[in-house]
């Protein structure tokens, strides 16, 4: 089975891209798929994470290869991480360079995070536009959704309105995974039966099912 590659972009800072990376790829690694993290981003904060993983998880890495790029080696290093794992996830900058166009291009799916306010909607504007662009598609989800309100529906309309598919899964304002991150680890091995644990299972099963890893 030739790797998938997941990019996970979105032009506004605070979307939560990082840690969808990181959650993700352990549920991925919990579920035996090979897992690689690309980190594209210049901020490191995946890179941070990875390092306190391989201090306090005892498998190295956790069953997560990790590589940090950008420029001319981004290419070179996803393929190469390609070869060796069964879906990469890519963690994108918040602002559209060439290293994010490469991503894009690469990518068989790109997962466009978002909270759900009118601020975060308009500020998709720019990756969908480049995932058009680049006839890579794209799947908005929402991220760090407060329990109730009618926004959250408002905010859907208009992004099915617009023709965007929108992921069914939801994942919640939970502490619960940050509190994970600083572990060096994913919700789903530090707080097994916690609500956000079934919220980015359930997330990685329907990204799975539309790449065919299931």
């Amino acid at each position: 089975m030739a790797a998938k590659a997941v990019t996970i972009a979105q032009q506004k800072g605070g979307a939560g891209k990082t840690t969808i990376a990181a959650q993700l790829a352990v549920a991925f690694a919990r579920g035996g798929l090979r897992v690689g993290l690309l980190d594209i981003d210049p901020q490191g904060s995946l890179a941070a994470w990875y390092d306190i993983r391989k201090a306090l998880v005892e498998e190295e890495g956790g069953g997560i290869t990790f590589v940090q790029a950008s420029g001319w080696r981004l290419s070179t290093e996803l393929d190469r991480l390609k070869r060796d794992v069964d879906v990469v996830l890519i963690d994108s900058p918040p602002h559209a360079e060439t290293e994010v166009r490469i991503a894009v291009r690469a990518a068989d799916l790109i997962l466009v995070p978002m909270q759900p306010s009118p601020m975060d909607l308009w500020a998709t504007g720019p990756t969908l536009d480049m995932a058009r662009k680049e006839k890579s598609p794209a799947l908005m989800v929402f991220n760090r959704t407060p329990s109730r309100g009618k926004l959250v529906d408002a905010v859907r309309k208009k992004i099915k309105d617009a023709e965007v598919p929108v992921a069914q899964t939801v994942l919640g304002n939970r502490v619960a995974f940050a509190a994970s991150m600083m572990e060096g680890k994913g919700v789903v091995e530090s707080n097994p039966r916690h609500t956000a644990t079934k919220e980015i299972k359930a997330l990685a099963v329907e990204i799975a099912g539309i790449l065919g890893l299931d």
